[in-house]
């Protein structure tokens, strides 16, 4: 396929078609994500892609999908949105993709369950502020790459297995197919390795070929801290929706290109013991007409008064924050107090132990922002990025005082003093007794619902915390078995 036919973007519908048929596809698919944001898709011949498609929608049944709507009031309608379209990279066939909202046909608005949609309210919600006319967002998504993988939950049985040819575990492995070679990461030493030690490099290089042919903006990639394949791939800022496309499909193409090299790929925050978690560290800021709003030369760490309470507003609701920027049980063996995760509900220029961070690497006006340090990967991006800025922006209107930054080594306070600082919750039934207390802030201009709110901690309390809270763990038997 020649996909240099088809480098301009579109931006409408007519265009949208055009860029189909320079393309050479054969096959147009249909994204997007479920509640939890799980990718899911339909495809058709590319000969039905009309641009109708795109005022009329496609069909298709809510009841199938996590989180949506029930059997009797199943039809629903993904609406393509034109200037998503790009040439799928990891597909054989060649296919044109779309992201999509999702429609109510029964009221003709965008579904009230919809991640897409509510993300789309959250920027129309925002220029009615008056605050700024855009966000920006920058998100630091970390992986693992692993070569084998293999868990069962079961009755009487339940277990996981993890390998990577990089593992620190394996310096001792006798192979019986390849040659022991050496050069495992130690924990905590895998930030920056040259070859032969990153083993991942090519890997790495070849996704982000793929991402870039698909139209994300990619600058960098690097081995992460952790032994056995932990990674980045830096992704480009862009406007809140954007932002959000790109990181699903940034997850899409790396899990893709990883089975196509015998690899598997989990943005999982903690899959190994010992180690470092994987989060997703989220730069964002406010701009109002092509100028940055969060920038004071005179302010803290250069911020504005409007950044600060923007942050005030971060650290007030981080309790009910987590329940969509941290929203698995998994995400919660990551944010354990003193160790390097950012569980202290302060802010800081340069201090990674605190939840908000001021990077200071230039003094550019147009580079000020805040970063939100405990978000993970294994959250919808749509979800996550709309909460933290309802939280932001309640700040600013409510002129939250963040109060004084915590600029110093948490490690060399005092136990009192370290007492004295707010912790992220400690679990995920804390995050969603927190959004239930705290949501107010989300149902601003109908971003979010309270059906909404009512379904998120319904659905995660049932089906995610009860799943893992009422089952024996393996650790408990190394405990208790011979008690």
């Amino acid at each position: 396929m020649d996909t240099n036919k088809s480098k301009m973007k579109p931006t409408n519908s007519r265009e949208a078609v055009e860029f189909a048929k320079k393309s050479g596809a054969k096959i147009v698919d249909y994204k997007f994500t479920d509640l939890m944001g799980t990718l899911q898709h339909i495809s058709y011949t590319i000969d039905t892609l009309k641009e109708k498609v795109f005022a009329e929608g496609i069909g298709f049944d809510g009841s199938s999908i996590r989180g949506f709507q029930a059997i009797n009031e199943s039809d629903m309608l993904l609406m393509p949105d034109p200037t998503s379209a790009f040439v799928d990279p990891v597909l054989k066939v060649p296919t044109v993709s779309f992201l999509c909202n999702v429609k109510d046909p029964m009221t003709g608005k965008g579904y009230a369950k919809d991640p897409r949609s509510i993300a789309l309210s959250a920027e129309q919600y925002l220029m009615k502020t008056g605050i700024a006319t855009e966000s920006w967002w920058g998100p630091e998504a970390e992986f693992f790459v692993f070569d084998h993988v293999r868990f069962d939950v079961g009755q009487s049985a339940s277990y996981y297995e993890l390998d990577s040819e990089e593992g620190i575990w394996n310096t001792g492995k006798d192979a019986t197919e390849q040659s022991n070679l050496g050069f495992k990461i130690r924990n905590k030493e895998g930030y920056f390795p040259a070859p032969p030690t990153d083993t991942l490099q090519d890997f790495r290089s070849l996704a982000v070929l793929s991402m870039i042919e698909a139209g994300l903006d990619i600058d960098l990639h690097h081995h992460e801290v952790a032994t056995a394949g932990q990674g980045e791939i830096g992704v480009g800022v862009r406007t809140m929706i954007p932002a959000a496309d790109q990181l699903v499909l940034y997850k899409y193409i790396l899990k893709n290109i990883a089975r196509q090299h015998g690899k598997t790929v989990t943005f999982m925050p903690k899959p190994l013991f010992g180690d470092n978690g994987t989060g997703m560290h989220t730069h964002q800021s406010l701009w109002k007409k092509g100028q940055p709003v969060f920038f004071d030369a005179k302010g803290y760490a250069g911020l504005s008064k409007t950044a600060l309470h923007y942050i005030g507003g971060l650290l007030k609701h981080a309790p009910a924050l987590c329940a969509f920027c941290n929203s698995t049980t998994n995400s919660y063996r990551r944010l354990v107090p003193g160790y390097e995760a950012p569980t202290n509900l302060a802010y800081s220029a340069r201090n990674r132990s605190a939840a908000v961070r001021i990077p200071m690497y230039s003094n550019d006006p147009k580079q000020k922002r805040v970063e939100y340090r405990p978000p993970d990967a294994a959250s919808n991006p749509y979800l996550a990025f709309s909460a933290m800025l309802m939280a932001g922006l309640d700040g600013v209107l409510n002129k939250i005082d963040p109060g004084k930054p915590l600029d110093v080594d948490i490690f060399e306070l005092s136990d009192e003093e370290a007492r004295s600082i707010p912790q992220v919750p400690s679990a995920l039934d804390q995050a969603l007794e927190a959004l239930e207390k705290d949501h107010a802030f989300l149902l601003k201009g109908n971003v979010f619902t309270k059906e909404f709110i009512e379904t998120w901690i319904e659905y995660k309390e049932k089906r995610e915390f009860d799943f893992v809270r009422l089952r024996p763990h393996p650790a408990e038997f190394y405990l208790y078995y011979d008690c």
